[in-house]
């Protein structure tokens, strides 16, 4: 059988798996539809269509590695794609890659210098690169708090070590301070290589693993706070649902992941400041999350004057 015939039989089961995956991701089956779409570029990688769908979809399940890996392949190809652009502009800048994310936003404005969502971005990233986190933050006194929430997300990790961490709800570097050497390593996956790694990325911050339990009440605890009034009148089925069943944007539930906002008791606790507080959370997340909590008959908590 000639290369040809091999090539036109791969291209052609490579559609027929993408349209498979079209329709389950149509019917909301999107566990279905990354097997499909995965298939279809096992099939032919060159598969524009599968890679940016299924881009799409690790994405919204926050695996951003393997989302930005299939939106550059789509981007080092011509023609220019925007809306893979933009997605992993968005990426980079959540990643705190700011120059990449410039970059991507920049050819965008150069195929079309009036796209507006292209041009709001560009703002963002500048604000962003300007305002990026000291990182002898831990040296000053009063910031300790600071410290223990900045999120892991911000550090260089390998792709096995964040995932490992985002299935064991470790978020930030004050979850990290809540577990053993011992919890880490009895998690599948998680060996010495990613252990020697965190560790690592603690000590850059003169940390280091189980210290919370060691100084017992030192203050290393998660933010809470006294909910807002209107809790009181909410049943606690409400008040346990998981923030995961809202209809919420990526960038919204992703600054929820950061600040380890998991149910809508956790969100009812935050004050407007301390979500917009959060790395690119903004006041589009806001209003979106006040929405939400409207639909239940709750706000964000309100400090007392």
């Amino acid at each position: 059988m000639s290369d040809v015939t091999v090539s036109s039989i791969n291209e052609r089961a490579a559609e027929e798996y993408y349209r498979r995956g079209h329709d389950s991701e149509t019917n909301g089956l999107h566990e279905k539809a990354v097997e499909f779409y995965e298939r279809s570029l096992n099939e032919n990688p060159d598969h524009e269509n599968a890679a940016f769908r299924l881009a799409l979809l690790y994405d919204r399940r926050a695996e951003d590695a393997k989302a930005i890996e299939l939106y550059e392949r789509i981007c080092t190809s011509p023609p220019v794609h925007l809306n893979a652009l933009m997605n992993l502009a968005i990426l980079y800048e959540d990643n705190n890659h700011y120059d990449e994310s410039r970059r991507c936003l920049d050819a965008i404005l150069r195929t079309n210098p009036n796209h507006a969502r292209a041009r709001l971005y560009m703002k963002d990233v500048e604000s962003a690169r300007s305002a990026h986190y000291d990182d002898d933050l831990d040296g000053r006194g009063g910031r300790r708090d600071a410290v223990l929430n900045i999120p892991v997300t911000d550090f260089e990790l390998s792709v096995r070590s964040r995932n490992c961490l985002k299935k064991m709800n470790i978020h930030t570097l004050g979850d990290l301070l809540r577990t053993s050497e011992q919890e880490l390593l009895s998690y599948k996956n998680f060996g010495e290589t990613s252990l020697n790694e965190i560790k690592a990325l603690l000590a850059q911050k003169g940390l280091r693993l189980g210290q919370a339990a060691e100084d017992g009440k030192a203050g290393i605890r998660r933010i809470t706070s006294t909910a807002s009034p209107a809790v009181g009148n909410v049943a606690p089925e409400i008040l346990s649902k998981s923030v995961a069943d809202l209809e919420l944007s990526v960038r919204s539930r992703k600054a929820l992941q950061r600040l380890n906002i998991n149910t809508l008791g956790d969100l009812a606790a935050r004050t407007e400041d301390e979500l917009l507080g959060c790395k690119n959370f903004g006041q589009t997340s806001l209003v979106e999350i006040k929405q939400q909590l409207t639909n239940f008959g709750m706000t964000l908590r309100k400090l007392e004057e």
